[in-house]
């Protein structure tokens, strides 16, 4: 890092707000955003650094090399819940009792109700907090 970076980066927490500002408006060419002065300074310490190195971090590198060259989204991959056919009956035994479930194009549907996940439909039936897919047994 250049002296001249250093020096600028280590007067940010000595000015004052409206001096932080004036150089936000220098340095973003927009009106500083109404949030506190460890915002304002950590914000124009990356942007100070970012004009004199003209350069991403390897982090931010890496993660524009994931983002798709063309903006179509990308299949993601159906997690086994939502893999299940439409119509396909789900059963499981809970406290002496038999409950069943339904897949429906949209969700789920137990006792003449509907759900958006199996997991809503666990809770229901529990009354506690389960992943859908142990309570179901679908999870290995």
């Amino acid at each position: 890092m250049s002296i001249g970076v250093i020096k600028r980066v280590a007067a940010l927490p000595s000015m004052k707000t409206s001096e932080l500002k004036v150089m936000w408006r220098q340095y973003h060419e927009t009106e500083a955003p109404p949030f506190n002065r460890a915002f304002l300074i950590s914000r124009l310490a990356h942007r100070i650094q970012e004009m004199a190195y003209d350069s991403l971090s390897e982090r931010e590198e890496k993660r524009l090399e994931r983002i798709p060259a063309d903006d179509a989204p990308q299949e993601r991959k159906r997690p086994p819940g939502e893999r299940l056919m439409t119509g396909t009956r789900l059963t499981r035994e809970w406290k002496g009792v038999l409950h069943s479930c339904v897949v429906l194009d949209d969700g789920f549907e137990c006792q003449g109700r509907r759900f958006k996940s199996l997991s809503a439909v666990a809770n229901f039936i529990t009354g506690s907090r389960w992943n859908g897919l142990t309570f179901w047994g679908l999870k290995k």
